[in-house]
Formats: C-alpha cells, sequence, structure tokens
C-alpha cells in the first residue's frame, strides 16, 4: 500500500471522529422558555422574561463556558392547551438542551407530560401542585409546595390564638393544592375549618364569598390567589367593613397588591421566600439592577425565575462539554446549597423538591414588613 492511500484512509478513518467531536462542541447551547407574555397573566410572563434576561447575559459575559447560551421564549398564554404545542415545537428542537416554565402548575404539568415522554428537563419557577414533579423523574422546581406552605401556615394561625379559619382561593389545580392541603394541617390542630369558597378565574366579585363568610363567623380567613384577585378581595372586605383578619399564600407578595387594595391590605399576614428589602448583598444587587433596567420593583415571580435560570446555567456548567438533554437533568439533580435571591437551594435526588425556608411578613403602614 502507498504511502498516499494510506494516509487517504487515515483521513477518511478520522473523519466520523471528527464530526462527533464536532458535535460536542456546539456553536452555541438553547434553553426553551414557555411562559405567558400575552393573556391575563401576561404581567408575570414579562417578569419572567425580564428576570431571565438579566440572569443570561451576566452568565455569558462572565464567560463560564466556550459557546454563548441563549434561550428561546415561547408564549403559551398558561393556556394548558398552548403549553402542550409550545412543548412539543421544543422537544422537536434538538438544539434545546432543557426548558423553563410554564407558569401556572396547569399549564406546566400538561406541557410536562410531553416532556416525560421524550426526556426533556423541565424546571418550572411557580409550579407549585404537588403532582408536578410527580410526572416523571425530569420535572424539578424551585418554589415551595402547598404542601409545605399551607402547613406552615397553618402552625402560624394556631400560633396566633385562631381556631376557626374559612379559606378561599382560585378554583384550578393550584388553588385546589391550597385548599386541601391548608385544611388537612389546620384540622391536624385542632383546628376547624367552618367554610370553603372557590371563585372562577377572572370573576372579581367576591361581595357574596365575603357575605357568607362573614356568616360563619371564623377567627381568620385564608386567601389563595394572585395580587389582582386579592387586591379586589381586599378592598370588598373594607368596603363591606369585614374586620376578619387575613392569611395569604405567598403568591401576593407584590408591591402592585398594596398600590390597588389600598388600605384594604394593611394588616394582611402572608409568607414569603423573597423580600426585595433584604439586606443580604446578592438579593441587594438583583434589586438594584432590576430596578434600573426595568423601572419597577422586582417581586418574588422576579426572583423566582432568575434563580431557576441561573439553577439551570449552573447545571449545565457542570454538564459541559456533554451538554445533552439526560446529562443536565442528571446536573439539576445534583443542585446543593444553591445561593439565590430566594434563598439556599437544595433539590431533593429523588423527589426533586427544593429545601427552602419561608419568612412570615405583614403589610403595615402600606409595607411589607418581616416578622421577627
Amino acid at each position: 500500500m502507498t504511502t498516499t492511500r494510506r494516509s487517504l484512509l487515515a483521513a477518511t478513518a478520522m473523519v466520523p471522529f471528527a464530526a462527533q467531536h464536532a458535535r460536542a462542541q456546539p456553536r452555541r447551547i438553547l434553553i426553551g422558555y414557555q411562559l405567558p407574555l400575552t393573556g391575563e397573566f401576561s404581567q408575570y410572563g414579562e417578569r419572567f422574561r425580564n428576570s431571565a434576561l438579566m440572569a443570561l447575559e451576566a452568565f455569558n459575559r462572565a464567560g463560564r463556558l466556550p459557546v454563548p447560551v441563549e434561550i428561546v421564549f415561547e408564549d403559551t398564554r398558561s393556556d394548558p392547551r398552548e403549553a402542550v404545542a409550545v412543548a412539543r415545537k421544543f422537544v422537536d428542537n434538538r438544539e434545546i438542551v432543557a426548558v423553563l416554565g410554564d407558569f401556572s402548575s396547569s399549564a406546566s404539568i400538561q406541557a410536562g407530560r410531553v416532556y416525560a415522554e421524550v426526556g426533556m428537563p423541565q424546571l418550572s419557577q411557580t409550579a407549585s401542585h404537588p403532582d408536578f414533579v410527580k410526572i416523571s423523574p425530569w420535572q424539578f422546581r424551585n418554589i415551595t409546595t402547598q404542601a409545605y406552605e399551607g402547613p406552615r401556615v397553618a402552625e402560624w394561625m394556631r400560633e396566633n390564638g385562631v381556631r376557626r379559619v374559612a379559606v378561599v382561593a382560585i378554583q384550578n389545580d393550584w388553588g385546589q393544592s391550597v385548599v386541601s392541603n391548608f385544611a388537612e394541617a389546620f384540622r391536624a390542630g385542632g383546628g376547624e375549618v367552618v367554610a370553603t369558597q372557590f371563585f372562577n378565574p377572572g370573576n372579581r366579585e367576591f361581595r357574596a364569598i365575603l357575605t357568607e363568610i362573614a356568616r360563619a363567623r371564623p377567627d381568620a380567613i385564608y386567601i389563595g390567589m394572585f395580587y389582582e384577585d386579592g387586591a379586589a378581595f381586599l378592598q370588598q372586605r373594607r368596603q363591606l367593613n369585614i374586620r376578619i383578619p387575613v392569611y395569604a399564600t405567598s403568591s401576593l407578595y407584590e408591591p402592585k397588591l398594596v398600590e390597588l387594595a389600598g388600605a384594604g391590605a394593611e394588616g394582611i399576614f402572608l409568607s414569603t421566600t423573597f423580600m426585595s428589602t433584604s439586606p443580604e448583598p446578592h438579593v441587594r444587587a438583583f434589586v438594584e439592577e432590576y430596578r434600573r433596567r426595568f423601572g419597577s420593583e422586582p417581586n418574588m415571580f422576579s426572583a423566582q425565575a432568575f434563580d431557576a435560570v441561573n439553577i439551570l446555567l449552573e447545571a449545565i456548567v457542570r454538564a459541559w462539554p456533554e451538554v445533552t438533554r439526560a446529562r443536565v437533568r442528571e446536573e439539576l439533580a445534583k443542585t446543593r446549597d444553591f445561593p439565590g435571591v430566594t434563598g439556599v437551594t437544595t433539590f431533593d435526588p429523588e423527589t426533586r423538591e427544593p429545601a427552602k425556608t419561608l419568612a412570615r411578613m405583614r403589610i403595615e403602614n402600606g409595607q411589607f414588613v418581616l416578622l421577627r
């Protein structure tokens, strides 16, 4: 065999290796983010996108990887049917190695079933229904669930002498989990749930519900809703001169709640994993940058998205250079002591649930005040 022929054969043999090596070194890494950018929940999607861009730009500037990471944003309106359509679009894009979202538990769960079928890691910043991570080993979340939050609020109420409570929640998967997890814990502690009321999404007329609750004479009301609904509820409670104390889910931690509800928001109790007034340097840096760039105060949803994106980016760094869907899932499950703006996050490797702590606060003189 001539030297030339041997060289040609060697070169030919190297082609598959070279191609394989080239595939292992992509020009970019793509993440999908499904979120509501239009419709009733668009204000949340806007916050998610703002925080995601902040996290992504800082990451790429830092040069943690030799290639850039990009995020593909797709609007779902947080509608379960549209969430499924976007999920199918993402799984068909072989460049996408992981996805973030959706907003609501219902949309996240429906999309999650698509991701489970093909093996796509999914990290939701807000899907707190207990069933979300039960879909498959591919689902993660960095938000505390109602199975975690509800019992802690029930304990807080008992400490404050509440023995009889009424519960009001939005009629969806998340709202049902608010009621079931809180009520079970409250009853287990010897309390009585004297009324349970659900309202349909988009319906902000609460006078009939409030009138019925007042007749039941609870010591407190526990509400599971978002700030737009919460503001209407608190306004109407004040208009009806109902003075029953109100405790709320962490979803109501939003400066606009006070702006919209006015004096009606005064005195309500709620828990949270994030406070924009925290003295922690990394939290202050996040809050100041968010204010500077977007001209508004970040809320819990802004912070949840910021941490979710950074947790996923860290998993991608650990997976490099083998940034496949399977490897990213594996590295997500190894997340330990991630120092986020919503606190330190560790995923249970089996359940993929986050371990976090909840702070207690109250609205006093129009401000969210941390209770010691």
